[in-house]
């Protein structure tokens, strides 16, 4: 995908409106638009990155800073003695339906496994 039609790249840049709750020169979070638990938020990387497939050795360091970041969100939102998911989905059949590099930050409520097999 084109970084100039991604919807996310259209957040970094401020020219799409999101609830965002942290930003750095690395990495942008904002509240998910359909969230499916009482916090549920995204961290993107402001680089564009289609997927985890095109990341590289290259970006070890803005990997671990997402994660870090989604740790940091968890204490802030308090749900990091509790409990929180973390989810990264890659590719169509993996879930991913924005194609640029995201992960999902849940909590706030009492998370199964769940895996839903959906229809090609």
């Amino acid at each position: 995908m084109e970084a100039s039609n991604c919807i996310f790249c259209q957040i970094i840049a401020g020219t799409t409106p999101a609830s965002i709750v942290y930003h750095d020169e690395q990495v942008t979070a904002f509240k998910d638009t359909h969230p499916v638990t009482p916090v549920h938020l995204l961290v993107v990387p402001n680089r564009h990155l289609d997927s985890l497939n095109q990341a590289s050795e290259a970006d070890e360091q803005l990997l671990g800073h997402l994660l870090l970041v989604a740790r940091q969100l968890a204490v802030e939102n308090g749900i990091d003695q509790r409990g929180f998911r973390l989810m990264l989905n890659t590719g169509r059949e993996g879930g991913q339906s924005v194609f640029h590099l995201h992960i999902h930050l849940f909590g706030g409520a009492h998370l199964r496994f769940n895996f839903a097999v959906l229809p090609r």
